[in-house]
């Protein structure tokens, strides 16, 4: 795990072979730790998550942790921590002393802001009430906690290792452990799911009181047991239906949708994540981790770690897999790939503050949006209409070159 230094293009301000300048403002800097194992790999699963040994390296894996960071550290550039978020993986099979740790450690390498959002992940599974009161202790101030169904069949076709009940009690036992703020997880569109079981779930997700509500359709991904062996899904129409039925009742009971798949209370929305789809910068630590870190002269460069946590966990590998400094050419996509899944989208001026480019880089592809209505006619703002939001990917193809 030797350090690696950056070999990047430089990309100066006023430089006639590129149109990007430097960045006037640094954006906002988040961390992303990823703890890779789950008690068990869900079939329709396509994140860097491993089935866990009964004795998992906690120690050893912290350590690694903290040696990424010190690597990246040259990207930090002076600025805070803004929020933290522990995915998985099913983070929350660490223990609090290890996870004490390790936000020990980031703290003495990055200072934290006034109000930090620190979320981890858990699952029903997991929760044990004096571990979760223990991570609100620690300054864990957010959980997102992934239920996918309430409904016992539905369930079993997840593999999931929790039941309804066990759903249900983890959101109470978030609460009482002093989670004011917490999100559920919930799929639709699940097989041979109707639109009364996809309306059941988030009823009684609702009734929970979540203050944030992850809601998105199940899809089969690649290299997953879904994939190679599909299971029979709901027709295009239930699936519409849902949609529909499920976004009514949430706006009804005071979900506002800010982005493609997440609902949240007024003032809820997960800033870790808006961080994210308004082109902030993260870091991204632990086995298979991808970041993005902006600097002063305009490079912005996206990282990724390695993925096997064999390979992280051994001293004769580097933490870093790789890297790639964006292009100019690249930059529009980049930017609005995150950015138009948000419902209300940006202002236009985060656009040059961000990428160092200039707005008339979005020119061609802008009045071609517009022109197919599926961005919003609005010099001040970058969003999508409502037909752009649902044929997000026509609209993104609009700016590739």
């Amino acid at each position: 795990m030797t350090p690696e230094s950056p070999a990047l293009p430089l990309i100066h301000g006023g430089d006639a072979r590129s149109s990007r300048s430097a960045l006037p403002l640094l954006p906002p800097l988040a961390l992303y730790i990823h703890i890779p194992w789950c008690v068990r790999k869900c079939p329709y699963c396509d994140f860097n998550s491993h089935t866990a040994s009964p004795e998992l390296p906690e120690e050893e894996y912290v350590d690694a942790l903290l040696a990424d960071l010190d690597q990246d550290l040259y990207a930090v550039h002076g600025r805070q921590l803004s929020s933290i978020f522990f995915g998985g993986g099913t983070p929350s099979l660490f223990s609090a002393q290890a996870l004490g740790r390790l936000l020990e450690g980031v703290e003495q390498r990055i200072p934290f802001a006034q109000d930090i959002e620190i979320t981890l992940e858990a699952n029903p599974g997991t929760f044990e009430q004096d571990k979760f009161v223990a991570y609100r202790a620690l300054g864990i101030n957010r959980l997102s906690i992934g239920i996918q169904s309430f409904q016992q069949e539905k369930l079993k076709a997840l593999g999931r290792i929790h039941n309804g009940d066990e759903a249900v009690r983890a959101a109470g036992m978030a609460r009482q452990a002093g989670f004011d703020n917490f999100n559920l997880d919930l799929m639709h569109g699940l097989p041979d799911q109707s639109l009364d079981d996809a309306l059941a779930d988030l009823r009684t997700a609702i009734a929970l009181k979540p203050t944030h509500l992850s809601w998105y359709q199940l899809t089969l991904e690649p290299n997953t047991v879904f994939w190679n062996q599909p299971p029979t899904l709901p027709e295009d129409d239930t699936l519409w239906d849902i949609q529909e039925a499920g976004q009514a009742l949430l706006a009804e009971h005071g979900y506002a949708q800010y982005e493609v798949s997440a609902y949240a209370q007024p003032g809820r929305a997960a800033r870790h994540n808006l961080n994210y789809w308004s082109f902030g910068d993260f870091i991204g630590i632990g086995a298979g981790a991808h970041g993005k870190l902006s600097h002063p002269d305009g490079r912005i460069v996206r990282t990724w770690k390695t993925r096997l946590p064999k390979d992280y966990l051994n001293p004769a590998k580097n933490f870093k897999a790789g890297e790639k400094a964006l292009a100019d050419d690249e930059m529009p996509f980049e930017f609005l790939m995150n950015a138009l899944r948000l419902t209300e989208g940006v202002e236009s001026r985060l656009y040059p503050e961000r990428t160092g480019m200039s707005l008339s880089s979005l020119a061609e592809g802008r009045r071609d949006a517009e022109q197919s209505g599926l961005l919003q006619v609005e010099p001040s703002r970058l969003a999508a209409t409502e037909r752009g939001q649902l044929f997000l990917n026509d609209l993104l193809q609009k700016f590739l070159t």
